[in-house]
Formats: C-alpha cells, structure tokens, sequence
C-alpha cells in the first residue's frame, strides 16, 4: 500500500449501522479534519457519486442494502480507477474475497480508532 498525498480528501462511508457509521466518520473527521460524506446503503452512495465528483476514497460496509461493498466498489472503480475503496466486515471470510475483488484494503469489525489511524496514514498524506 503506498501511501497518497491527496490535500483535500473527501471519504465516503457507507455502512447501514447507524452507530458503526457515525463513529467512523467522527474519527475520520478529527485525523483528516476534511469532507466525510454517510450513505445508510450502497445504492444512495452510488447515486451521490455517479451525480458528483467522485471522492477521493471509499469506505464500504460489505453488507449492505441497496448495493453491498463489492457491487459498489466495481462500479467506483470503473468510474473512478485511481482512487482508493476500502471494504470493511465483520466476518472474516470476506477478507480475501474482498482483497481479491480490488479493494485496496480490508477493515475487519469491530473497527478499531487505531484502524482507522492506519487508514488515514496509509492512504491520505497530509501536507
């Protein structure tokens, strides 16, 4: 994973756990201090970015209504090649899958801030 300097990030967090995906967005608020967009499903994020600038990256729940994560992230992909989707699970047997579909990470739930951290250090440098 090589890290990305991208100086005006903007996320999308897709998960249809309200708590899950407040936390995350709190979190990713606070180290990237930057635009963080909240989809409650894939379909609603899907139509955000089709109808907009894609975001920089994305953060996917796997299951999730509407589009899951992987039916999403091969459409964000086909849009937008050189940006980063990352799948997020609480079962681990969609690690590889996930991997081996494209994502260009894999989160494993519970997410931790410490995860989160190393997302952000991974895949947003900040200037």
């Amino acid at each position: 994973m090589n890290p990305v300097n991208i100086p005006n990030v903007k996320i999308a967090v897709i998960d249809d756990d309200l708590l899950v995906r407040d936390f995350i967005v709190t979190v990713l608020m606070y180290c990237v201090n930057r635009d963080v967009l909240s989809f409650d499903n894939g379909l609603a994020a899907w139509r955000y970015i089709e109808g907009n600038e894609s975001p920089d990256m994305i953060i996917s729940e796997i299951d999730v209504p509407g589009l899951n994560g992987f039916e999403l992230m091969a459409k964000f992909k086909e849009k937008s090649p050189g940006k980063k989707c990352l799948l997020m699970s609480d079962n681990p047997a969609n690690e590889q899958p996930a991997k081996n579909s494209g994502a260009d990470a894999f989160l494993a739930k519970p997410v931790s801030v410490n995860d989160l951290f190393r997302v952000v250090q991974t895949f947003v440098v900040r200037d």
